[in-house]
């Protein structure tokens, strides 16, 4: 079954938004719960700089949050495999970090196809560093979760 135009914009700001709260999360310390009820409640349908609503679909973005915090350990040692010796994911930004929890939770998930979760992902790394050099690592270290979370695909 096809999505249309707005679902797919919706399933590409939950990721967004997953990201978001993910970084909330490890930053504030705050619990899966609260963190999920104020995006719910004050983030979705915020309003962009280019006056666009972004709305979000709620089973996507919860979705990813829980699976990331549930899995939250096997998904960073995923990520550990994927980057090199010297840089663990302890040492990258916390951005990033949420980011590679947010798409190895979807990538674990086996419902999207990796390719549209690297493309996806690699989208919100460029909303979120758009000067950067980030999406082409995000790229690199998604390509390698993905072909071993997922090695049939490849």
């Amino acid at each position: 079954m096809s999505q249309t135009p707005d679902q797919k914009k919706m399933k590409s700001a939950a990721r967004y938004f997953a990201v978001q709260a993910l970084f909330q999360m490890e930053s504030s310390g705050q619990t899966v719960e609260s963190v999920t009820r104020e995006f719910e409640t004050f983030r979705f349908g915020e309003i962009l700089e280019e006056g666009e609503m972004l709305e979000a679909d709620l089973d996507t973005f919860r979705n990813l949050v829980d699976t990331a915090v549930d899995n939250q350990a096997a998904i960073d040692q995923m990520t550990d495999r994927a980057l090199v010796a010297k840089w663990p994911i302890a040492r990258i930004d916390p951005t990033l970090r949420a980011l590679f929890r947010a798409a190895g939770a979807e990538l674990t998930q086996k419902k999207t196809p990796p390719k549209v979760v690297i493309v996806e992902f690699v989208h919100v790394a460029q909303a979120f560093f758009p000067e950067g050099k980030e999406s082409k690592f995000v790229n690199a270290v998604l390509d390698h979760m993905a072909r071993e979370a997922r090695p049939e695909a490849f």
